[in-house]
């Protein structure tokens, strides 16, 4: 789906005044200092939002160590996650490049700035996608596997902790290997049984992973096996629909968008619309989450069908019109937000419209000036119900 609109570069000049400059910039006596202090300022800032800076400063840290030796590793692989976070991907994969030639098969360990992290980003970065992508999973997927083997037996909560992080890794690899066999090689002759096997080995690395049970909901939705798919994404939900929402097992944003979306895909209108009221509590400013609640609502009201021979205001308590008036509420919060964030997926504007004008023919245009007169107070009305209605869904279950 689209994403905002990248900002302008700044410029180089800019960006030194930033770094250099007073009022929370790192100055120039903190400049001096050896590469993994620096390493480790450069990380606090692209973390907190501070890509410029941190480019600066970790490029301060690469320049202070020997050219074409392992020692630059750590400082290359950071440069190449800042070009990303600023929009850069060229100069992004140049890095992650380059890394490769100081660590080809991933054997120095990820401390010293090795590992598999520099394959995955290429895979992700591959401008060609399908095969080479692939090819990038697999180096990577080598990499985690041989990481994970030199780790097992060892029993101290540190290294416990750091073998599940890489079979959550390891796992996820197949499962975009896997993602790739669907769509870009979905003509390869043996694209189906490349699928079954990695989701399996997927599924024996991190059997509770939703990640990975969504990936079989939707191998499966391929295969038009539709209760099969049903049952992973039932599944995939139960390991955190109850947990508290500051819990880290939950899965990511865009992991529980992709969610929706399979759910949709299945007929589990209700179960989506659950995930997506979740998300609008924790992001109202996602347009994706508005456009698909609509969209739900919409789904949903499809099944209903309006009462014959009923009162206009019959019509206008039945299940079917309230679901529409819904569903015609989220998406025009969600085409507001995408003139706002300068959204850029059309295809989701263009269809968000399009059901707009289809509900106004049903039931009626809205009146635009009464909705504006009373937009605030209704949005924070409906923020109300959404939060209410998930706590009432939460304690049922």
């Amino acid at each position: 789906m689209g994403k905002p609109r990248p900002q302008k570069k700044k410029s180089s000049k800019t960006r030194e005044k930033s770094v250099l400059g007073p009022g929370g910039s790192i100055s120039k006596g903190n400049m001096a200092q050896n590469p993994s202090t620096l390493l480790d300022q450069a990380t606090i800032l692209l973390q907190t939002g501070r890509a410029d800076e941190a480019l600066a400063v970790a490029q301060q840290a690469l320049d202070l160590t020997a050219d074409n030796t392992t020692a630059q590793l750590p400082a290359i692989n950071l440069l190449g996650e800042i070009n990303v976070e600023l929009g850069d991907i060229d100069t992004a994969r140049n890095c992650f490049l380059q890394a490769v030639q100081l660590d080809q098969n991933g054997s120095i360990p990820e401390s010293q700035g090795g590992g598999a992290e520099k394959f995955l980003w290429l895979a992700q970065l591959s401008e060609q996608g399908g095969k080479d992508s692939v090819l990038w999973f697999e180096m990577g997927v080598a990499s985690l596997r041989q990481t994970i083997q030199s780790l097992e037996g060892k029993t101290s909560p540190e290294e416990i902790a750091e073998i599940t992080q890489k079979k959550i890794k390891l796992s996820n690899a197949l499962c975009a290997v896997a993602e790739t066999y669907m769509t870009d090689l979905s003509w390869e002759e043996d694209a189906e049984a490349r699928c079954e096997a990695l989701i399996t080995e997927a599924l024996l690395v991190t059997p509770e992973a939703p990640e990975v049970l969504q990936t079989l909901a939707s191998i499966r939705i391929s295969q038009l096996r539709t209760e099969d798919a049903q049952a992973a994404l039932t599944r995939s939900m139960s390991f955190w629909k109850d947990l508290a929402p500051e819990d880290l097992r939950i899965p990511d944003f865009a992991v529980r968008i992709s969610l929706a979306r399979l759910l949709m895909e299945v007929t589990m209108e209700f179960e989506a619309l659950e995930v997506l009221e979740r998300l609008i509590l924790e992001d109202d400013q996602s347009v994706e989450a508005w456009y698909l609640g609509g969209w739900c609502l919409f789904l949903l009201a499809e099944k209903q069908q309006a009462p014959k021979d009923a009162t206009t205001d019959e019509l206008a308590e039945s299940p079917r019109h309230v679901s529409l008036d819904a569903s015609r509420e989220w998406l025009k919060q969600s085409l507001k937000l995408y003139d706002v964030l300068q959204y850029e997926d059309e295809r989701l504007r263009d269809h968000a419209l399009e059901l707009v004008q289809e509900m106004n023919k049903e039931i009626g245009e809205d009146d635009e000036s009464e909705a504006e007169g009373e937009g605030e107070g209704e949005g924070e009305d409906s923020d109300v119900e959404i939060e209410a209605d998930s706590d009432d869904e939460m304690a049922d279950s």
